[in-house]
């Protein structure tokens, strides 16, 4: 078997299945195949620390970024004006996941590279069919001015084996009447959350090359500006402010020092803001500044200690340690806050300001075997009512105290088989005002949790 072959295979078998139990980033496979020699976080960092990473990461700054108001009271949920308890069974819509924006879920599927429903209702508007095998943890990640990002495959053909011959495109498509509007090539198949994202006046994609961020008129998808970095060299991305920021790092198995820069949106002109000691990642961002991670300790790289980073644009930094005991099942950061669960079905509350695990509780449901590919879905918070919600594959609910841990509520929705097969081997959860829409195997079920006074 050819290098090339190998190399295909791996990506097919890493896009299929759920690395560590966990949703994988889109571009592992790409990880792997590219960049075999290099310790990347995970190996730095440990599994548990690794799990923590790709959870965090995926949904961060989702709580609105200022501090959680500890001490406010639970409040009931109040229904969408409009809204009404709906299911959807999705027919090839929804398995790649959904992003709400607005009264809108976009969602994308094994037959449709997006599709959009009323959120009120359940109702289909309509479809972007897909192209070739719709597979892979990639919905539709972005809506602005009237344009929904996305991605879809760049080719139909197939090898003569029957394999699919690869390349992914992001697409832009008009979200009144689901026209596609423009669809740009990218480096290769890529489509984890740095992928491709939004800054000031323009749509940041990993594009030509493996070390190419371009700059993409959002309306035509035109070239604006280029920023490419040398081999030997890989950088994490994130927005702050409209404003790309990279994170770059050496290749290498040895820990070397991180580079942090800016760059302009307009010009894409790029300016060094501090270095870092050791290797770090980019968790995402609280208000004005980077939340990074990195191991606490270089020579243990399984000890589960983490050094969490609060980073400004100026270079000013705050670092505390975060320890980690156990694996874990998924995380999330509302406000100053990261939520995590791990295997047990322990939640934790810790404070990315203070510094301090403010509270610790159950779960509140049974949770999935860790050896099964089957995960929790990602949780999610509303700050109006002050509470943290999940989700397990079995399609049980569960509400938190956001300011204390206390279980406040208790649901279940029928979605269908265990294990089906959902966004990247799980199940998913969207806030819709205080409605809640839960999805796995493409089935879609909105509801409204019923908290008492």
């Amino acid at each position: 078997m050819t290098s090339e072959r190998v190399e295909e295979k791996v990506r097919e078998t890493l896009h299929a299945v759920a690395l560590d139990r966990v949703r994988a980033p889109g571009d592992l496979a790409e990880r792997v195949v590219r960049r075999r020699g290099r310790r990347r976080f995970a190996q730095a960092a440990g599994a548990a620390m690794a799990v923590a990473a790709i959870g965090v990461g995926t949904v961060f700054g989702l709580g609105g970024g200022g501090a959680v108001d500890q001490d406010r009271p639970v409040r009931p949920a109040v229904s969408p004006e409009g809204w009404q308890p709906w299911r959807s069974d999705g027919d090839g819509a929804a398995e790649r996941g959904c992003l709400v924006d607005g009264s809108a879920l976009y969602c994308a599927g094994s037959e449709y590279d997006a599709a959009k429903f009323d959120a009120n209702t359940g109702e289909r508007l309509w479809t972007v069919e897909v192209n070739g095998e719709g597979n892979g943890p990639d919905h539709p990640f972005a809506v602005r001015d009237g344009v929904l990002y996305g991605y879809r495959n760049h080719t139909a053909d197939k090898q003569p084996n029957g394999d699919y011959a690869g390349g992914t495109d992001l697409m832009a498509v008009n979200t009144d009447t689901g026209k596609r509007l423009w669809s740009v090539e990218m480096a290769h198949d890529n489509r984890d959350d740095q992928s491709a994202l939004l800054i000031d006046g323009a749509i940041l994609a990993n594009t030509p090359t493996d070390r190419t961020m371009t700059a993409l008129d959002p309306l035509t998808g035109a070239e604006k500006w280029r920023h490419t970095w040398g081999k030997g060299i890989w950088c994490d991305r994130a927005v702050l402010s409209g404003v790309p920021y990279l994170l770059c790092t050496p290749e290498t198995k040895k820990s070397g020092d991180t580079d942090v820069f800016r760059l302009d949106p307009v010009t894409g002109s790029a300016e060094k803001v501090t270095t870092l000691p050791g290797r770090h990642q980019i968790a995402g961002t609280l208000e004005d500044r980077l939340v990074l991670m990195a191991s606490a300790d270089a020579d243990s790289p399984t000890s589960g200690d983490l050094l969490l980073t609060l980073l400004d644009g100026t270079g000013e930094r705050i670092s505390h340690p975060y320890r980690i005991d156990g694996p874990v099942a998924n995380s999330d950061v509302i406000g100053d806050l990261l939520i995590t669960v791990d295997w047990t079905g322990e939640v934790t509350a810790h404070s990315l300001t203070t510094a301090k695990t403010l509270w610790s509780s159950p779960v509140g449901f049974e949770m999935p075997d860790q050896d099964s590919v089957d995960g929790i879905a990602t949780p999610v918070v509303s700050e109006e009512q002050g509470v943290v919600y999940f989700l397990n594959p079995a399609g049980d609910l569960s509400g938190l105290a956001l300011g204390t841990g206390e279980r406040v509520w208790r649901g279940h929705v029928d979605l269908g088989a265990s294990g089906s097969g959902g966004y990247g081997g799980r199940p998913q959860l969207l806030l819709y005002g205080d409605a809640l829409i839960a999805g796995e195997g493409g089935r879609l079920v909105s509801v409204l949790p019923r908290i008492a006074d």
